[in-house]
């Protein structure tokens, strides 16, 4: 859509003067790992209760009528969002939230109550609590499988689905599978998740060791699909690294065995609402051919790979990844 030029109104120098002096001692609002932007004087920091009594912290961002639900990562947050929420703020509301058992939402006193439903549940109760009837969802890694469930169990809640970089079920049997399965991998890394969840040392030296090393290979990884801006993105990186390792690592990792306990394969051709399937070939975490199953078996989805991005598929790729969510929100979702 061609951007119109906005008209100008004549102003005087002093006045233009002013105006450069305001803005330079007005606050920058950043979007939590220290970049400024522009939708930040919109964001709302906000709690509800599920009906099990979790708490949970969600918020919100944008001036649009038209509401965007963004189900995070398993370790993302509102920052990994950032390209999206700039291009698209001025025409969309986006709600986000912690999932529980995550940072600033509480955690059940059951564990098993982290299962992926419990998570498409509180999309629920956070959608009553906003008086929204129905959103489009856009769902990265862990967000692809709250999303589907959510899409499968609520469809007259859901316009649309963007979904990166995700599966729909099983992650064990394909995660650091990229190019084949490997049938005795997914016991031992429920066997390892074990390991560290009854050894909390274990944990939390293990924790500390990612947390320094994990950000520099994974911007080495992203020199050769993001280019020269990779490097821009440690801010982001580390913050991601140090939210995952931080104190809701052993919820974080009874989550992962959550995502392999889950599978919405069986209904997937039931779901109706039109999707955006997005993938990337070097994504080691949920492999491009999960992405490919999804589309295949959904009955109005198109499948987006992206030969030139690994699991960060938003931010690797925001020059074209941005656009395609963009024109399926305004064209392909079902808002009525």
């Amino acid at each position: 859509m061609p951007m119109r030029t906005p008209t100008r109104t004549p102003t005087s120098p002093e006045t233009e003067r002013e105006a450069a002096e305001q803005a330079a001692a007005a606050p920058r609002v950043t979007d939590g790992v220290g970049r400024a932007t522009s939708w930040g004087d919109t964001l709302e920091s906000k709690r509800t209760h599920a009906p099990d009594g979790t708490g949970l912290a969600y918020e919100v961002v944008g001036r649009g009528s038209r509401v965007v639900l963004l189900a995070n990562g398993l370790g993302g947050r509102l920052y990994a969002w950032a390209p999206l929420l700039e291009a698209l703020w001025p025409r969309y509301r986006f709600i986000t939230w912690d999932y529980r058992g995550l940072f600033e939402s509480d955690s059940p006193e059951n564990l098993r109550k982290l299962a992926v439903h419990h998570h498409a549940g509180d999309a629920i109760t956070i959608l009553d609590a906003e008086n929204v009837e129905r959103a489009a969802l856009t769902g990265w890694s862990m967000g692809v499988q709250v999303s589907l469930d959510l899409a499968a169990t609520h469809p007259e809640r859901v316009a649309g689905m963007a979904l990166l970089n995700g599966t729909y079920g099983h992650a064990f049997n394909t995660g650091f599978q990229p190019l084949f399965t490997v049938p005795w991998l997914p016991k031992r890394l429920h066997s390892a998740v074990e390991l560290l969840r009854d050894h909390a040392e274990v944990a939390r030296v293990t924790a500390k060791v990612c947390r320094r090393l994990a950000t520099w290979p994974t911007l080495l990884m992203f020199s050769l699909t993001a280019g020269r801006k990779s490097f821009s993105m440690r801010p982001m990186l580390s913050q991601y690294f140090q939210d995952v390792m931080g104190p809701s690592f052993g919820n974080f990792l009874r989550l992962f065995q959550e995502l392999d306990a889950h599978s919405v394969y069986h209904v997937l051709r039931e779901i109706e609402a039109p999707a955006l399937v997005i993938s990337g070939l070097f994504d080691l975490l949920t492999p491009a051919y999960q992405s490919r199953e999804i589309a295949r078996r959904l009955p109005r989805a198109r499948h987006m790979p992206l030969w030139r991005a690994s699991h960060f598929a938003l931010l690797e790729r925001s020059e074209v990844v941005i656009p395609a969510i963009a024109r399926f929100l305004d064209e392909e979702a079902a808002w009525a």
